[in-house]
């Protein structure tokens, strides 16, 4: 009895590494299979992945291009304004102020020369008229 029982269970260890061997062989095959799928399945993502990416980065750039136009435009204004204030500053100095100017201009490099203020002998109410004119017209 002892000999049939063994036999049995041999018969039933066979039927089960047999099973076990078909559900590996499956498991094997539908991985196999599936791996094409998963592969591709993979891919799609990473591209919608890189997608998204772009269009969000395309979105910042796009942001970013209209905040500097915006800087571009008011900087072109500004500078309109203050090529329009030089020139009014110009035509309203006299020809002693705009030497002294030009003199001033040239020996600014230097530490003194920007401390100095331009004033023409003579004319001490004409001469700190044209800093104060330039201080007001840049604050506007």
């Amino acid at each position: 009895m002892r000999e049939k029982g063994l036999a049995g269970a041999g018969g039933a260890q066979g039927r089960d590494a047999m099973a076990v061997k078909l559900f590996f062989w499956e498991l094997e095959k539908h991985l196999k299979s599936s791996s094409g799928a998963s592969v591709v399945a993979i891919d799609n993502k990473i591209e919608q992945a890189m997608d998204l990416v772009k269009s969000h980065l395309m979105y910042a750039v796009r942001e970013e291009v209209e905040v500097l136009k915006e800087q571009i435009k008011e900087l072109m204004e500004r500078n309109t304004q203050l090529e329009q204030e030089n020139n009014l500053l110009k035509n309203l100095a006299s020809p002693e102020q705009m030497a002294q100017f030009q003199a001033q201009v040239q020996t600014s490099s230097s530490p003194t020369g920007a401390a100095q203020q331009p004033q023409v002998p003579g004319s001490v109410g004409t001469a700190q008229a044209l800093p104060s004119a330039q201080n007001s017209g840049s604050s506007a």
